[in-house]
C-alpha cells in the first residue's frame, strides 16, 4: 500500500531512555494502528502498558488512529491471554478508552486481519491525507529554505516582542479560588456490571489559581494540545480531591476555557494554532519562573531558641 511501518515490536520499550527514541518513531508517522488480543503488555513505570502509553502519546499528537479490537476476549486461548487478573482488568480499561469518540472495527481471527487492515488504512488515507515521506529530489531548494527560515525569525521576533498577555483591573490573585467540577464514572461500578453501567458521577472540587497552574505547568514544557493539558488537569483535580478509582473523567469545558483564558491574562501561558489547526499550550518564561517557584522542593528551616 505503499507505506512504510513502524512497529512498535520492532522497538522493545524497557526503560525510559528507549521510550524516549519510540516518542521520535511515532512523531514521523502519519496514522496509528492499533491492534488488541488477549494480553495487555509491559507494564511502564506509571502503571499502564507501553502500548497504552504509545497510543496516549499517538492521540496527544493528533495522529489518526485505525483501532481492531478482538470481539470475543472471553473466547481467545488461554495461552494468550492475560492470567494476572490486575492486568486482565488493565486490559479491559484500555478496551473502553479505545471505543470512545471512536470507530473500531472487531476481528476474531487473525486470518481476518489483512483484509480488515488493508480496507481501513486505505480508506483513512483517502479520507485524512497526510504528508508522508519526500524524496531528496522533490525536496525545496535552499533557496526556498533559506526563504522560510527567514519567514520563520521574524514570526519568532514578533512573538516575544508582543505582549503575552493584557492589563487587566482587578483580576483575581493567583491566590484566589474557583470552583471546579465535571463529571466520572466508578471503574469499580463499571466493571461489577459493564453491560449495565451506573450513571456517570458529579465531582467538584475548589483550587487556587497557584495551584491550577502548579499541576500541569511541568507538562507545558513538552507544549502539549488543548485536550492533553484538558485531560492532564482534569486527572490531577481527581487525585487532588481524593477520588482515585475513576475513568471517563471530564471537566466542564466552559470551566477549563475560563482557566485557559485566566493563565493567558496572567502570562504564564500562550496559545498557539498549529498546521492541524488545533490550539497548543507554550509557557512563557513567567510562567517557567512561577513554575519553578511553586514546584521545586526547599528545605525545611526549624525553629530554633
Amino acid at each position: 500500500m505503499d507505506c512504510i511501518p513502524s512497529g512498535m515490536e520492532l522497538f522493545p520499550a524497557a526503560d525510559e531512555e528507549q521510550w524516549e527514541f519510540i516518542k521520535r518513531v511515532i512523531d514521523d508517522c502519519d496514522y496509528y494502528l492499533l491492534i488488541i488480543g488477549g494480553r495487555y503488555g509491559s507494564i511502564t513505570t506509571e502503571g499502564i502498558s507501553y502500548t497504552e502509553k504509545e497510543y496516549d502519546y499517538a492521540i496527544e499528537k493528533n495522529l489518526k488512529v485505525i483501532a481492531f479490537l478482538h470481539k470475543a476476549p472471553d473466547l481467545i486461548p488461554a495461552g494468550k491471554t492475560e492470567k494476572d487478573p490486575e492486568l486482565s482488568d488493565k486490559l479491559m480499561l484500555f478496551r473502553s478508552k479505545v471505543q470512545q469518540n471512536r470507530l473500531v472495527k472487531p476481528w476474531s481471527i487473525a486470518e481476518e486481519l489483512p483484509g480488515l487492515v488493508a480496507l481501513s488504512l486505505s480508506k483513512t488515507i483517502k479520507t485524512y491525507p497526510a504528508v508522508g515521506w519526500v524524496r531528496a529530489t522533490e525536496a525545496g531548494s535552499s533557496e526556498l529554505l533559506s526563504e522560510i527560515n527567514t519567514l520563520r525569525k521574524e514570526n519568532e521576533k514578533l512573538r516575544v516582542n508582543t505582549p503575552s498577555y493584557v492589563t487587566i483591573e482587578n483580576i483575581a490573585g493567583m491566590d484566589e479560588s474557583i470552583n471546579l467540577y465535571g463529571n466520572y464514572m466508578n471503574s469499580l461500578d463499571f466493571w461489577e456490571d459493564p453491560f449495565n453501567p451506573k450513571p456517570q458521577q458529579a465531582w467538584t472540587h475548589i483550587l487556587t489559581w497557584n495551584q491550577i497552574f502548579a499541576f500541569i505547568a511541568p507538562y507545558l514544557l513538552e507544549h502539549p494540545s488543548d485536550d492533553s493539558v484538558k485531560k492532564t488537569l482534569t486527572k490531577s483535580i481527581l487525585d487532588a480531591a481524593g477520588i482515585k478509582v475513576y475513568f471517563d473523567e471530564s471537566l466542564n469545558d466552559q470551566v477549563f476555557q475560563t482557566v485557559k483564558i485566566q493563565l493567558m491574562a496572567y502570562g504564564l501561558v500562550d496559545i498557539a494554532i498549529r498546521g492541524d489547526n488545533n490550539p497548543y499550550w507554550n509557557i512563557t518564561e513567567k510562567g517557567k519562573s512561577l513554575m519553578i517557584e511553586l514546584r521545586v522542593v526547599k528545605t525545611e528551616v526549624s525553629e530554633t531558641e
